[in-house]
């Protein structure tokens, strides 16, 4: 690295060609009711030729199993954390402290400190606006005092909707939404002058999600037959399109050269008729061809540096994008491949060893249950409220269950992230316990791993089990069935 801190535009080829070094990382979220080891999740980043890993947090857990791992890691802070960071210099240096300088004096090799996680979201209605950039400088002037700033970048993953394109299609006619310019020109300008990236999340899925009408062949990277023409520069995927606006956007903005990291960018695989298996192998295997043979965009030919979303399914994430969220890792919640899929130096997906599982056992409904019952759906209601069952749906894994096997599913899904307690399967004359698998074709009735099950790892988090899911399922078990 030394070799690279001698000036800015050293810096800035570095981080340009950190994805051709240093090859592809991943997103580990922490949102799930049970988690794997850390240290075995460390080994399978490993064993599957991961060498950048993206944190949403802090965890010293997490960041403990990364020592001297090899492995470089991009340090996240959560939104709820901008206010305090934004007003107090003292909080900004002791949040380096704790969570950076004392990890790397430890052997982590924290590359980057990403200050919030999507904070100008249009959704979130600009409840970070006034926060955000004073918090990325406070945490600036902390990794410099903390001697950390030439190893430490800041930087902040913004989701692409921060730029547009107008009512054009074409990436020439990109800039930064009016709403937030003079904050992005700000923004970037301060990037630029300490040498760190613009990280952008690009979806390709949610355009397909938003827009029925969107062109679903334009969504993946086998050559969409009906490309844009921008200026003699042919786009014939929505990624290079995307990522090219926001080329035009820093260009237009006097930043031509700013390096840019795609902070996120995957496929899920459930929750959604377009969420499956085929489109997620597709998607990424796509992608990863991609960045092997070093192939950028139109206007940013050459290495990339992108994290894949995400690394594990997490079961607590928050709904309310979509039932998909739980469901963009590449491995199960219990470590297990999905799919064939070529990641660095392996030639497949390599799960974790060595897990342990919960009993062979599963609730389900009783054989003398009275579907007419008035309990049912509030017992269902209230499992799902509590667990997960964003499987349940039209063309998802567990569509095809009849109105019994909804019922069954949602009532072993509260019985698994339980732990298997007696107490977890009572409910009032509808519940048994069974030993007898009742998964049927590509639906399965998963059994939990082994692992603590706390309120405080689901709660509190932008991703607690929430209550948006109640309203789907009744539709779902009485209506569309």
């Amino acid at each position: 690295m030394g070799s690279f801190r001698g000036s800015v535009v050293a810096l800035l080829c570095f981080n340009v060609l950190v994805g051709f070094v240093f090859g592809i990382g991943v997103n580990w979220g922490t949102q799930d009711t049970h988690a794997l080891p850390p240290a075995s999740v460390v080994k399978m980043l490993k064993d599957n030729g991961i060498q950048k890993v993206k944190l949403f947090d802090a965890d010293y857990t997490i960041l403990n199993a990364l020592r001297k791992s090899g492995l470089q890691v991009m340090v996240g802070i959560p939104n709820e954390m901008l206010y305090g960071l934004a007003n107090s210099v003292a909080a900004a240096e002791n949040w380096v402290s704790k969570n950076i300088s004392s990890h790397v004096s430890n052997g982590v090799d924290i590359r980057y400190a990403a200050v919030g996680n999507e904070p100008l979201l249009s959704t979130l209605n600009g409840s970070f606006l006034t926060t955000i950039f004073p918090a990325l400088q406070n945490i600036q002037s902390a990794l410099i005092k903390a001697g950390l700033s030439n190893q430490v970048k800041v930087t902040i993953p913004l989701n692409a909707d921060v730029y547009d394109s107008g009512t054009s299609t074409k990436p020439s006619d990109g800039d930064f939404r009016a709403d937030t310019k003079d904050l992005m020109v700000n923004i970037v300008k301060f990037l630029s002058d300490n040498g760190a990236p613009f990280t952008v999340n690009i979806y390709p899925f949610i355009s397909l999600y938003n827009d029925p009408s969107f062109p679903a062949e334009y969504a993946f990277f086998d050559g969409y037959s009906s490309p844009i023409d921008d200026n003699g520069k042919i786009y014939q995927n929505v990624f290079d399109a995307n990522h090219d606006t926001l080329v035009w956007s820093l260009q237009k903005n006097g930043f031509n050269n700013l390096s840019i990291i795609v902070g996120e960018i995957g496929w899920p695989t459930d929750g959604d008729r377009n969420a499956n298996l085929q489109y997620a192998q597709r998607f990424n295997q796509g992608f990863m061809t991609r960045i092997k043979n070093n192939v950028g965009t139109p206007m940013r030919p050459g290495p990339v540096d992108a994290y894949l979303f995400s690394l594990v399914d997490e079961d607590a994430k928050s709904i309310q994008p979509g039932n998909f969220e739980r469901h963009w890792g590449l491995f199960y919640f219990d470590g297990t491949p999905k799919y064939q899929l070529s990641l660095g130096t392996a030639n497949a997906l390599v799960g974790v060893s060595g897990v342990q599982y919960l009993a062979k056992k599963w609730c389900v409904l009783s054989p003398s249950a009275n579907l007419d019952d008035p309990q049912v759906p509030l017992s269902v209601s209230y499992a799902c409220e509590r667990a997960d069952c964003t499987s349940l749906g039209y063309e998802t894994s567990c569509g095809n269950l009849d109105i019994k096997g909804n019922i069954s599913y949602a009532f072993n899904s509260y019985y698994q992230v339980h732990d298997q307690l007696d107490t977890a399967c009572k409910f009032p004359n509808l519940s048994a316990v069974t030993t007898s698998d009742p998964s049927t074709g590509d639906c399965k009735f998963r059994i939990m791993i082994e692992g603590d099950y706390s309120s405080s790892s689901v709660n509190g988090r932008a991703g607690a089990l929430g209550k948006p899911l109640c309203s789907i399922l009744f539709v779902l078990l009485f209506t569309f069935l």
